[in-house]
């Protein structure tokens, strides 16, 4: 397993391209924006692209989707359905996205050449938020940062379910890599020591 991060979209959002060498096949997790990078990055791993995963519908994060599906017709990508929304006013923060979208949940797993992904639900920045486990990395999108925590006041956003993740992370056994969707890493551990967001939600 190989993990490589780019640096996206108009707020600097981390996308991470998750690679099983072995098998050549490759994972876009939040590609929120320059397209052209991101596809450029995966063809420098040598892999190629076989699911483009987002930790949440925000634009920041989905910002350069379209593109890359023009490029990959083929590639799937994999949304919770809570962060899907209809009306015009809340689809300026959840843009609505086409084409072979799939709906993934809690217990699900994708498979990225011999890799598993499982996914974690994890609600509180929005409703559909996930966490997306694989091996001992956590990619955590906007739920658990680096010190800190995701907003809580957009639509859908709720403090209540954010505390019941954090401590559903929280409480995951040994010293996971914890890949945010902003800022830099950090480990499980040292989150638990120092976080406040975290040490709140797991007392």
């Amino acid at each position: 397993m190989n993990i490589k991060s780019l640096m996206v979209g108009p707020i600097g959002t981390n996308c991470y391209l998750l690679c099983d060498e072995d098998a050549r096949a490759c994972a876009v997790v939040d590609p929120g924006g320059d397209a052209g990078r991101v596809a450029a990055a995966v063809a420098e791993t040598g892999c190629a692209p076989c699911a483009i995963l987002l930790t949440h519908g925000h634009y920041d994060h989905t910002g350069g989707v379209a593109d890359l599906q023009a490029r990959w017709p083929e590639v799937p990508v994999y949304l919770n359905r809570r962060d899907v929304y209809e009306d015009a006013y809340t689809q300026q923060l959840f843009p609505p996205l086409s084409g072979d979208v799939r709906d993934y949940d809690e217990g699900d797993t994708v498979a990225v050449g011999g890799l598993t992904v499982s996914v974690l639900a994890t609600p509180g920045h929005s409703e559909g938020s996930v966490t997306l486990r694989c091996g001992d990395v956590l990619f955590c999108g906007d739920t658990l940062f680096a010190g800190s925590c995701g907003r809580t006041d957009f639509p859908g956003g709720s403090m209540e379910k954010m505390m019941a993740s954090l401590r559903r992370l929280g409480q995951l056994e040994g010293d996971l890599q914890v890949l945010p969707g902003h800022m830099e890493p950090s480990t499980l551990d040292r989150e638990r020591r120092t976080n406040p967001y975290l040490i709140q939600a797991m007392r």
